[in-house]
């Protein structure tokens, strides 16, 4: 399953950066995260950077545990999380429009890993694409109000 969504943000790609890169506070920016244990921090940048974030998916708890594969600051970073028999690679990219006007750009891509998996995606992605395109753009517009609320 891929989904990329994006949203224009009134504010400065430097200012979003550090908003998007700030993982301890992710609560107080996006709505439907309701805890962040940072796991592993790296002595400089991001990469390697690991946390369990919970939050509420579908009416539910979920956990997960994430870490950044791959950074370029000020551009974008890329996760991995691997849970439930698939591989799920998110990247969140910058690119600036004018000085103070940028679009935010989330890539989600979830690849099954299991046999099991692969056959249960055959069915469940097309149900389960537009929920996640939603939920998606739900956290691209909480830290497009975060970040132009603190701007």
């Amino acid at each position: 399953m891929d989904i990329t969504v994006s949203i224009n943000i009134d504010a400065p790609a430097e200012d979003v950066w550090q908003s998007i890169v700030d993982i301890d506070n992710c609560m107080e920016m996006i709505s439907t995260i309701i805890a962040i244990e940072v796991l592993d921090r790296p002595k400089e940048g991001l990469v390697g950077l690991k946390w369990k974030e919970t939050r509420l998916m579908f009416g539910k708890e979920a956990d997960e545990t994430m870490w950044v594969v791959d950074a370029v600051e000020n551009e974008y970073y890329r996760t991995r999380a691997e849970s439930h028999g698939s591989i799920y690679l998110t990247r969140l990219s910058l690119s600036e429009k004018q000085e103070s006007n940028c679009i935010l750009t989330m890539c989600f891509e979830g690849i099954a890993q299991s046999y099991l998996m692969k056959i249960l995606s055959v069915v469940i992605t097309p149900l389960m694409k537009n929920s996640m395109k939603k939920m998606l753009l739900n956290d691209l517009r909480d830290i497009k109000s975060f970040v132009e609320k603190n701007n």
